[in-house]
């Protein structure tokens, strides 16, 4: 029998060459991405000062958020991933955030993916 492939897995891996090169610095965090099924998640990091597990969580948004909820009732995902993006983009420029460095995290720039970072440019947010 043909073994069905895992999408997760082949995901991790090409996040793990992704972030090789891709690094949260004070100046220009890291902007991540986590997908799932039905809700998305978007993280703002400074790699530098955490431990080896990670850095320093500078802003969050996620469609979970009950600022976000409110919003993107009757929305559909694509367009509650641009609202999760404009969120994020708002809280990081809060804090003094201008620049970032867009993680998407291992998924493909399409959909929802791109629709986050199409929220934070038209929030001002730059990478």
């Amino acid at each position: 029998m043909i073994a069905k492939i895992d999408k997760n897995t082949v995901r991790q891996k090409r996040h793990a060459r992704v972030r090789k090169k891709i690094t949260g610095t004070a100046e220009a965090p890291r902007m991540n991405v986590y997908r799932s099924l039905n809700h998305i998640y978007v993280q703002i990091i400074d790699d530098r000062p955490g431990d080896a597990k990670g850095g320093v969580t500078l802003a969050s948004a996620s469609t979970m958020d009950k600022a976000v909820k409110e919003k993107i009732a009757g929305l559909s995902k694509t367009d509650a991933a641009k609202v999760v993006g404009a969120t994020a983009a708002e809280r990081a420029m809060a804090k003094g955030i201008q620049t970032v460095v867009f993680d998407r995290g291992g998924y493909l720039y399409t959909g929802r993916v791109k629709a986050v970072a199409d929220g934070a440019r038209e929030t001002g947010l730059k990478f």
